[in-house]
């Protein structure tokens, strides 16, 4: 059970600490009381990708689609990088340069989380699919509530670190660029990792 317990925890802090950056960039710019759809957003996504790795796992079904199509989710953050850029350029009140994500609209944040978790979800698979195989039921259920808890560790830590004074001040003074760079790199790893711009250059070529 020990094992079980620490192979969990060490397969999902392999997995998930590449979501740290991204936490930290939402966490500081939200508003007060938003925390939760950042919460709910990275539960959500995460869970979705669990559980599809599981049924595959079970041979229930296979509901990966081929690693290029996944690729294109890393459209959205760079359609985002892209968006927030132009707004910064625009508007000359800094607190506004990221009202994409402190609208107060629900859908708006939760969906973008759980499309950005989504997009980075390719190697989760490749790691999680072959990890379930080797597990019997109950160490599949204790898994899964490894991973349920350390996707709230690792949201902890991202809301602390986004709230220390030199991290915040520092996004603070420097968002306008940071912000765009690190979605619009993240958009275009995506998609390279996955093999999307091989793929839709053998098509167009």
């Amino acid at each position: 059970m020990i094992t079980t317990i620490l192979t969990a925890a060490t397969i999902y802090v392999a997995t998930g600490i590449d979501y740290l950056v991204i936490l930290i960039l939402l966490f500081s710019q939200i508003k007060k009381g938003q925390e939760i759809h950042i919460w709910i957003g990275k539960y959500v996504g995460t869970i979705i990708v669990i559980g599809a790795s599981l049924l595959v796992s079970l041979g229930v079904a296979n509901l990966i689609p081929q690693q290029w199509v996944i690729g294109l989710l890393g459209l959205l953050p760079i359609y985002l990088g892209i968006k927030i850029w132009i707004k910064g350029e625009q508007d000359e009140d800094e607190s506004n340069i990221l009202s994409l994500f402190s609208s107060g609209r629900f859908n708006q944040l939760f969906l973008t989380v759980t499309f950005i978790v989504l997009s980075s979800s390719a190697d989760d698979f490749s790691i999680y699919v072959p990890y379930f195989t080797t597990l019997n039921g109950t160490e599949i259920i204790v898994s899964i509530i490894v991973f349920l808890i350390m996707i709230g560790v690792l949201l902890y830590v991202g809301y602390r670190l986004a709230h220390l004074e030199f991290v915040s001040e520092k996004i603070e003074k420097y968002e306008r660029w940071i912000v765009p760079i690190v979605f619009i790199g993240l958009g275009i790893y995506i998609m390279y990792e996955n093999g999307t711009f091989n793929a839709l250059f053998s098509f167009l070529f």
